[in-house]
């Protein structure tokens, strides 16, 4: 092959490479997001759950109730029970342009105030925009397995 041929065909991949790369390393970003977002959901970190939610973030619980960012954040800061742990298992992510479709199992524990430790087992579906260089969690709906 002459060189001509190897630069074109070399072009040919890396046009054909660079859109794979970049969906597999926006999916990489979103893992982090999501991961992100559960911690600052156990340790009750308000900023950190601003940071990475948007501003008309609609949150979906399992039991049917809705709530925009604020009701949601000031429910994990101050909300009756606390998580003490959520793992997110059987992930997937299927990006579409600047958002990302996750789907997961939620398997996690809460404790009320007065001790009392609730496990949980769910669905979840979330939807993240890519809002500038950062992933935010604009629209989340659980349901009961």
């Amino acid at each position: 092959m002459t060189i001509p041929r190897r630069l074109a065909a070399a072009s040919t991949l890396a046009l054909i490479a660079a859109p794979a790369l970049a969906q597999q390393s926006d999916q990489a970003a979103v893992a982090v997001a999501v991961d992100a977002l559960n911690k600052a959901m156990v340790a009750r970190d308000k900023a950190k759950l601003e940071a990475l939610t948007a501003p008309q973030l609609s949150y979906g619980h399992s039991a049917g109730r809705i709530e925009n960012r604020q009701q949601y954040v000031d429910n994990v800061v101050n909300g009756a029970s606390q998580f003490r742990f959520i793992n997110a298992t059987e992930q997937t992510i299927e990006m579409a342009n600047s958002d990302a479709i996750v789907r997961h199992l939620m398997i996690a524990e809460t404790q009320d105030r007065e001790g009392k430790v609730t496990p949980i087992r769910i669905g979840v579906l979330q939807v993240w925009q890519k809002q500038g260089s950062d992933w935010k969690l604009l629209a989340r709906q659980a349901y009961r397995l």
